[in-house]
């Protein structure tokens, strides 16, 4: 029987028994699809199977398949990667709140629901249930390959979000006020979604955290692949890849992400970062680029909140090696690279003349990658007849010498309220100052009305680019990056091609 320390919950495909914790119910490692070997592997997510009995879900499931970047990923291994996890004030279906789903972010290689700055107890403590996902990484989730669809990360989360329609109401939430939101890669599956007919009225609010704007084209997806199978010695087919493990595959995405200049003359800008993997403009799974498809309606009907931080490139150069040590010449390849249009490289100096090298490295950087898709995801959303919200995180990180300004990922425990837990709580500093405190419950208080109401707490974006400034005194203000903004006014985050 349930008991008040274990509360127990009927979905559609059976019972479940999860835990409390600081008075919530929590329940973890549900799995929302079948996992994706064997026979389904490189295949669309396939409905959970019923089983008999009550089924413990007090444990995260294992993480994707993915390389352990700075130590990040959890040692829990198994092939039941496709999980989801449950914060609520209470499991009743009488409730009605709110639902916020969570899409972690990590370059699309990298990430899963179980790192300790994804706890939504903070987030559910102001009633409202939050979800967070697994879903499939790197070549599992976005090899391209004749004969399997492409996407199936993405696929993964439209699955995920199928089960919150079907399953929410009896965990306490509203399947009619669903918020699917995510940062970096999670922000860059947000606006995927936005743009994917799977995914229509699965969610009623979206927030995307830092969007980057790499999106690939077919052609340019099908020659990383070709690259990936070269580096196994296997031909670039469904049944030549499906002949390698699951666990060989990250060692791959690594070795190419290390030689990734090698490719430069072929593939372009992602070469700089690098970025081997990202969601591909298929036509099917994915028609158009969420600029493109935000800006013809695809999202009119769902309320928007986007935005970055000032300083998004800083951590990269920090984890790069290059911080306080940016040469001209890599300014100049930077700029050469990313810069818009034929005259970018010019144009960025004429815009910012009392720069240093250091600095128009990291704007630039900044601005292809994370600011300006960010921005234009709010200006398609205008134009396209839908509302939406803008955002710009400016407040100073103190942590780790405080010498990474407003950094990206310094929104995510702000957002969550893990000030003291996962690796970005370094980035608050510790202990955590009560400015930072301050603020996080600004930004959680901004994201939690949102997701109930639609409004965060500030006017919508508009004509006069209303933009909220979260810093010691947050404030609404014009915004704050035109330089930038002016510079890739005429710019088009289309598919990235294949050069040559």
């Amino acid at each position: 029987m349930p008991s008040e320390s274990e509360p127990e919950v009927r979905t559609v495909a059976g019972v479940l028994r999860g835990c409390r914790e600081a008075g919530l119910a929590v329940f973890r490692g549900i799995r929302y699809a079948e996992p994706p070997v064997g026979a389904l592997r490189f295949a669309a997510p396939q409905l959970v199977s019923h089983w008999d009995g009550v089924r413990p879900a007090v444990a995260y499931g294992p993480p994707p398949p993915q390389p352990d970047a700075f130590g990040t990923s959890p040692q829990s291994t198994g092939e039941d990667w496709l999980t989801l996890n449950v914060w609520t004030p209470e499991p009743d279906p009488a409730a009605g709140l709110p639902v916020m789903v969570w899409i972690p972010g990590g370059g699309y290689l990298v990430g899963c629901s179980g790192l300790p700055q994804y706890d939504g107890g903070h987030l559910a403590r102001s009633a409202t249930v939050v979800v967070t996902l697994n879903y499939r990484l790197g070549f599992e989730g976005f090899g391209q390959l004749d004969g399997a669809p492409a996407n199936r990360g993405l696929l993964d989360q439209v699955a995920a979000l199928e089960w919150v329609r079907d399953n929410i109401r009896a965990f306490g939430g509203d399947p009619g006020r669903v918020t699917v939101f995510g940062q970096s890669a999670g922000g860059g599956s947000v606006a995927a979604l936005l743009a994917m007919p799977r995914a229509a009225g699965l969610f009623r609010r979206a927030v995307a955290q830092s969007v980057p704007g790499t999106f690939f084209s077919p052609d340019l997806a099908a020659d990383v692949t070709a690259a990936c199978a070269a580096e196994l010695g296997v031909p670039p087919t469904l049944a030549g890849l499906s002949t390698v493990t699951p666990a060989r595959l990250p060692a791959v995405a690594e070795a190419v992400s290390a030689g990734i200049v090698r490719w430069r003359e072929r593939w372009g800008s992602i070469t700089h970062r690098p970025i081997p993997f990202a969601p591909v403009v298929d036509g099917d799974v994915l028609p158009a680029t969420p600029w493109r498809a935000l800006a013809d309606g695809a999202a009119r009907e769902v309320d928007l909140l986007v935005g970055h931080t000032r300083d998004e490139h800083r951590l990269f150069s920090l984890l790069d090696g290059v911080l306080g040590q940016v040469t001209p010449e890599q300014t100049g390849t930077a700029l050469r690279m990313l810069a818009p249009g034929p005259d970018g490289a010019a144009r960025y100096r004429e815009a910012f003349p009392d720069a240093t090298d250091e600095q128009l490295y990291e704007l630039v950087n900044a601005d292809w990658l994370f600011r300006m898709p960010s921005l234009h995801l709010a200006d398609a959303q205008l134009a396209g007849g839908g509302r939406g919200y803008l955002y710009e995180l400016t407040w100073p990180a103190p942590g780790l010498g405080g010498g990474l300004g407003a950094c990206h990922g310094l929104d995510v425990p702000l957002v969550f309220g893990t000030l003291t837990s996962g690796q970005p709580a370094m980035l608050i500093g510790d202990p955590p100052t009560p400015a930072a405190h301050d603020l996080s419950g600004q930004l959680r208080g901004a994201w939690t009305a949102f997701a109930a109401t639609g409004d965060p707490g500030w006017p919508p974006y508009d004509a006069g680019r209303r933009t909220r400034i979260f810093d010691g005194r947050s404030t609404v203000a014009a915004y704050p990056e035109d330089a930038s903004r002016l510079l890739w006014r005429d710019h088009t985050f289309g598919p990235l091609p294949l050069l040559a």
